[in-house]
């Protein structure tokens, strides 16, 4: 016969339990996890394709598709290359795809003035994208210039140093061009003081009232980027500088609410944080805090060290990719941007 439980609580006093005084405990949480349907019922977060946003890397030319090393499973595509991506992302139910460019370095320049070409390739990507599908899917365009300078930075270089002032105006009519290509959702990823204000001005000035802007709010200085900065070709260019002197430090907590409530006051509808799974203490801060749509980016790092696992065996891809990606819902985040997401919106489709 088992014998009498003791447990003790916090003031000390023991409290016993006989098992000759029937079941024990009377709650017991693991029945809504018995079966599938009880699971279902009771979850309180979920992943759905509706929650995914793909990025994809563009390149110039016709008829062109190169793998990045660097991140398994992902390339970049020619325009017309590029719409079949677009088509299976609507197939799956993925609302909104991210452009990025791969810029030619004949194209770079150290004011990154392609930035702000009509004709420049994501201009014509998004066009095309527009013509082929209508509004059947989101677009969303980065506005920083590290795609179009030779120094890799995100901003226009004044005796080395960045010039916040200056490089907000060229933003501006970078961002007014993506929305007059048909950029359904501007994106500032730049981290420049006072740009989103200055862009939602530019916008609304140019007629684009309803141009909706993610700001990257909390974007850290991360060593989780080197896969993204090779696919878009600007490692090469950034060298040995990096982008702690406007990007946020690791270490920074309070900080990254008061940058998402700044951009939220200068006129942001969506508020991202940057990178992903070392942040999720920020990202539910954020959501918690100021309650209002939150964007998380599961940059290419994260994604590399996942695809790297499961080369060598070590992890199961699939499972880890949709746990990772859960993590970001369950931590508050309304909308994930990922290159999981074509394989997680077919995974999700057929579970």
């Amino acid at each position: 016969m088992v014998g009498p439980c003791h447990w003790a609580f916090n003031d000390g006093a023991p409290m016993t339990f006989s098992s000759q005084r029937g079941p024990f405990p009377h709650t017991r949480l693991r029945r809504l996890r018995q079966a599938a349907w009880s699971r279902e019922l009771a979850t309180d977060r979920r992943l759905a394709p509706g929650d995914l946003i793909w990025p994809l890397f563009v390149l110039p030319g016709k008829n062109a598709q190169q793998p990045v090393s660097s991140l398994p499973d992902v390339s970049r595509y020619s325009v017309d290359l590029l719409l079949p991506q677009i088509e299976q992302a609507i197939a799956v139910g993925i609302p909104a795809v991210a452009l990025f460019p791969v810029t030619p370095s004949e194209l770079k320049t150290e004011d990154g003035r392609e930035a702000v070409n009509p004709g420049n390739l994501v201009c014509t990507a998004v066009e095309r994208i527009r013509s082929t599908f209508g509004d059947a899917i989101g677009i969303v365009c980065d506005v920083a210039l590290d795609p179009y300078t030779t120094h890799g930075q995100d901003g226009l270089l004044d005796d080395g140093r960045i010039a916040n002032d200056a490089t907000v105006q060229v933003l501006c009519q970078q961002a007014v061009v993506q929305a007059a290509a048909g950029c359904t959702v501007i994106a500032p990823s730049d981290m420049m003081d006072g740009r989103v204000g200055a862009i939602r001005r530019a916008l609304d000035e140019a007629g684009f009232h309803d141009v909706i802007i993610m700001a990257y709010a909390a974007k850290y200085a991360s060593a989780f980027y080197g896969p993204f900065r090779d696919a878009v070709g600007s490692q090469q260019n950034l060298g040995s500088a990096d982008k702690k002197t406007y990007q946020m430090q690791p270490v920074a907590f309070d900080e990254a609410l008061h940058e998402a409530a700044l951009d939220l006051r200068e006129g942001a509808d969506i508020v991202m944080v940057k990178p992903g799974l070392p942040y999720l203490d920020i990202v539910t801060r954020i959501k918690s805090e100021l309650a209002v749509p939150t964007a998380v980016y599961q940059v290419s790092g994260e994604y590399a060290m996942i695809c790297a696992a499961a080369q060598h065996g070590w992890l199961d891809r699939q499972a880890c990719m949709l746990e990772s990606l859960l993590s970001f819902r369950r931590a508050g985040a309304d909308m994930i941007l990922t290159y999981f997401a074509l394989d997680a919106a077919r995974a999700l489709q057929a579970s």
